[in-house]
């Protein structure tokens, strides 16, 4: 499996738990270690975007997927 698909086998696993609050995570690309990623729903909005995507997403990315070093919303 390479990287690409890792990524997206991870966000697959967390999206449930943006969607229970109205969100959403889409993966758009994965380029030089950081990971692009868009915003639906509740998510595009709010106002703890920046801490679900720090303190959630991107440590648990980091943590289950060598090489990647950061996420970043579009």
């Amino acid at each position: 499996m390479n990287q690409e698909e890792e990524i997206k086998k991870v966000i697959h696993k967390l999206r449930p738990y943006l969607q229970r609050d109205g969100g959403d995570i889409e993966f758009i690309k994965f380029e030089d270690g950081i990971v692009y990623v868009q915003m639906h729903g509740a998510c595009a909005g709010c106002t703890m975007l920046d801490a679900t995507l720090k303190d959630g997403v991107e440590q648990i990315l980091i943590e289950e997927v060598p090489g990647v070093l950061e996420v970043q919303a579009i």
